[in-house]
C-alpha cells in the first residue's frame, strides 16, 4: 500500500523554512571560521597521496561547533618525541551557505564544489587552531522533512608539514612564517639589483640544476647588509642542494637579483635541533661510521 496522499513530510515551503531557521541559528550560535581548500601540487597516482600541498584561498563562513564542553579526541599526549596535540572537533555548515560562499568559486577537476572535501582545512578564529577535515557526513540529520540542509565535518588538529600558505589572511599565513623551514641568505645592500616583492618565488641557476624557493621576508641584518628568508627550498633535479654564493638569486615576478655572501638554515620556533645535538654528545659517538648501531 502506498503512503497517504493527503499527508506530506517534504513540502518545498516547509523545507525552505526549515533551512532558513538553520542558517539563522548558525549565524546566531556559530563561530566565524575560514574554510581553506587544499590545492594538490603533485599527486602520487599510485598511493593517491600528495607530497606537496598549497593553500591559496580562504573563505570566511559561519559554522557551528558541535562540541559544547571542549574538543574531542585524545587531547594532549606526552610521547618520546614531545607533546602531541590530538584534539578533534565536529563542525556543522549550511549546504546553501557553503555552495554560495565557497562552492561557486572553487572547482574540482573543472567542476564546482558540491560538498566539503576531506583534506581541506578549517581555521577556527576563536582558538586560532587549524583543523583538517577527515570525514564529511552528508546525511546527518537524516532526511528531516525529506531534506538534507547541512554538512557535518569530522576534523582533527592539523599538523603543519612545510605546506605553502598564500591565502591573503595574515593570521593564516603566519603558520608558514613561524613553522616552515627557512634558509637565511645575507647579502650586502650594494649587491641588490632591483626591488624584490614579498612574497614571490625566486630561483638560482647552477650547473646541472636550479634552486627554487619562496621569498617570505626581508629585513636588515645591519646598516650595510640585508637578510632574505626563503621557504620551500628545493632543487629541480630532485637531489639535495643548497643555495650557493657564486650565482645570483632572481625574483620570478620582480626580476630583482642579489648574490649571497652567506647562507644558513633558520631554526624555527619549536625545533629541538640544538637540544638533540647537545644531549646526544653525551652518549652518541659521531666519530663512528654508524653512531646509531654497531661500530664498524
Amino acid at each position: 500500500m502506498a503512503t497517504n496522499l493527503y499527508f506530506s513530510q517534504g513540502r518545498k515551503s516547509e523545507q525552505d523554512l526549515y533551512e532558513e531557521i538553520i542558517i539563522e541559528s548558525l549565524k546566531m550560535y556559530g563561530q566565524d571560521v575560514y574554510y581553506i581548500p587544499r590545492e594538490i601540487v603533485n599527486r602520487d597516482r599510485i598511493f593517491e597521496d600528495d607530497s606537496v600541498s598549497r593553500f591559496d584561498n580562504a573563505y570566511r563562513i559561519e559554522m557551528y561547533i558541535e562540541n559544547i564542553e571542549g574538543f574531542d579526541g585524545e587531547g594532549d599526549l606526552f610521547t618520546k618525541f614531545g607533546v602531541e596535540i590530538r584534539d578533534a572537533a565536529t563542525f556543522i555548515v549550511s549546504r546553501r551557505r557553503f555552495h554560495s560562499t565557497i562552492g561557486r568559486y572553487e572547482t574540482t577537476d573543472t567542476k564546482p564544489f558540491f560538498r566539503p572535501r576531506e583534506g581541506d582545512l578549517v581555521f577556527l578564529t576563536l582558538s586560532q587552531t587549524f583543523f583538517e577535515i577527515t570525514r564529511v557526513e552528508t546525511e546527518q540529520p537524516f532526511y528531516q522533512l525529506k531534506d538534507l540542509p547541512v554538512f557535518k565535518m569530522r576534523c582533527e588538529v592539523f599538523e603543519y608539514n612545510d605546506e605553502d600558505f598564500d591565502t591573503g589572511v595574515e593570521a593564516i599565513n603566519n603558520i608558514e612564517s613561524i613553522h616552515a623551514q627557512q634558509i637565511v641568505i645575507t647579502a650586502p645592500t650594494a649587491n641588490i639589483t632591483g626591488e624584490f616583492q614579498v612574497p614571490e618565488y625566486v630561483r638560482q641557476i647552477n650547473t646541472g640544476y636550479e634552486m627554487r624557493g619562496e621569498l617570505v621576508d626581508i629585513d636588515f641584518a645591519d646598516s650595510d647588509n640585508m637578510k632574505f628568508y626563503i621557504s620551500h627550498n628545493g632543487a629541480t633535479d630532485g637531489e639535495y642542494h643548497t643555495w650557493t654564493t657564486t650565482n645570483a638569486i632572481v625574483g620570478d615576478v620582480s626580476g630583482a637579483s642579489v648574490t649571497p655572501v652567506t647562507t644558513e638554515e633558520e631554526l624555527q620556533d619549536g625545533t629541538q635541533n640544538s637540544d638533540f645535538d647537545t644531549i646526544g654528545d653525551g652518549f652518541i659517538d659521531f666519530s663512528e661510521n654508524n653512531p646509531f648501531g654497531d661500530p664498524r
